[in-house]
């Protein structure tokens, strides 16, 4: 698992400002480099190149890219507004991350100074002759770059900020966060179980002022301290948890004082948000929300909920996936796990209660159950089952018509038979 420190850095790396900030960097350093390289040019070579060439190209280069970027960053804000008005607020967050749009705009913004600078050293004398050079190849390489970056840039404005491109981002956020959880079950460490004594009284409960939601919990630190203090710690609150001063973060065996208090708390990163990377759950939740505000009666958008639905299959197929034994690697760290019959309840209760009266939502919810029940954990039927009855009686205290009602019990009923395969295209 993932340091806290670690954590933190990938959440620095995601951020828009650090590669736009890499690029710029590299930009100024290119452009100040011909004043070093320049004197082992020969002489006869700065001959060829005319000695307003690359003034006029820097020149070009600078006005254009001012003007690329500032179009970029409106596309940007315009993707992410109609990424919180037609998908959800709570996958912007991923739109933002889009590696595509940060390495265009750091692209733009870095030419754009590497131009700047170059046009200050011409204006100063700082290259010579030579440095012109090998200023005039350089930037002729950024002129191939700043090309092939604009083709792409076009080919992914096509689909940025769209319902379905969002949408796949936060199944795959979905899928990337249950896999990680199903690779490294408990964090590393042990199941703590709902009954696990570890949990409860007299064992002292860690606490934290802060009132929000855990981002991230440092496996490798409880383990240390509990090494360190010879002590079993229980964590109660994972990844998606809301915590308050009254709501223990963790239990330790052992008498509190306050270095162990305040390191064990260390490992428990918390937020005013949730956060996709340990919590698939959280990934699992703004899928039904999507399918939710597809399903109102300002969108009716039906086929939205039924991608999502198919999605939803595929984030679950993961929890189905034959690994191989795990090693454990923190025996005095107790985690609470995650449930299957929670992913089910976050994926499918609210398109079940929004679509209780969609006859085509009804039925393919029903062939999802009976997909699901048919995988090789039998968790998967007994939960598919109890959600399956309860979307046929959501349907039935709708205005829905007989005939209608009819399919979808008809497809349910199939559930507590020998298993169909139904595709999930159908």
């Amino acid at each position: 698992m993932k340091s806290k420190w670690r954590w933190w850095l990938n959440q620095v790396v995601r951020r828009i400002w650090f590669r736009a900030t890499l690029f710029s960097v590299a930009g100024v350093v290119t452009a100040l480099l011909a004043v070093v390289l320049s004197p082992y040019i020969p002489d006869d070579i700065q001959t060829k190149i005319g000695a307003d060439a690359v003034d006029k190209i820097l020149g070009i280069i600078a006005s254009s890219m001012l003007t690329v970027t500032t179009f970029s960053l409106s596309t940007m804000v315009s993707a992410y507004s109609a990424a919180t008005t037609n998908v959800t607020p709570r996958a912007t967050k991923l739109v933002m991350e889009d590696s595509t749009t940060q390495n265009v705009l750091a692209t733009f913004v870095g030419s754009f100074l590497f131009s700047l600078v170059g046009i200050i050293a011409l204006t100063t004398g700082a290259y010579g002759d030579q440095g012109r050079v090998i200023l005039f190849v350089v930037t002729i390489g950024v002129i191939i770059l700043i090309v092939a970056t604009l083709l792409r840039w076009i080919d992914h404005l096509s689909r940025l900020g769209r319902v379905t491109e969002t949408t796949e981002r936060v199944e795959r956020a979905a899928i990337d966060a249950l896999r990680a959880a199903r690779t490294a079950p408990f964090l590393g460490g042990q199941e703590l179980r709902d009954d696990d004594p570890r949990a409860t009284q007299p064992n002292v409960p860690v606490c934290r002022s802060e009132i929000g939601y855990v981002q991230h919990v440092d496996a490798g630190l409880l383990s240390q301290i509990a090494e360190e203090f010879d002590i079993d710690i229980a964590v109660v609150a994972i990844a998606g948890k809301l915590v308050a001063p009254n709501v223990p973060l963790a239990w330790i065996t052992a008498e509190a004082h306050e270095k162990l208090h305040e390191s064990i708390a260390s490992a428990f990163t918390i937020g005013d948000v949730r956060s996709f990377d340990q919590d698939p759950r959280f990934g699992a939740a703004v899928l039904a929300e999507i399918a939710s505000r597809a399903l109102s009666p300002a969108v009716n958008d039906p086929g939205t909920a039924i991608d999502v639905i198919s999605r939803s299959i595929r984030v679950l197929a993961v929890w189905d996936e034959q690994r191989d034994a795990v090693e454990m690697q923190y025996p005095r760290l107790y985690v609470t796990a995650i449930k299957l019959e929670d992913l089910f309840d976050d994926l499918f209760l609210p398109i079940a209660r929004d679509g209780a009266s969609i006859l085509e939502v009804g039925m393919r919810l029903q062939k999802a159950f009976i997909t699901l029940s048919g995988f090789g954990d039998p968790e998967f039927k007994t939960v598919a089952g109890r959600h399956s009855k309860l979307a046929v009686t959501r349907a039935a205290a709708t205005a829905m018509i007989d005939e209608d009602l009819d399919k979808i019990r008809q497809t349910a009923a199939v559930l507590g038979k020998t298993p169909i395969i139904f595709a999930v295209s159908d």
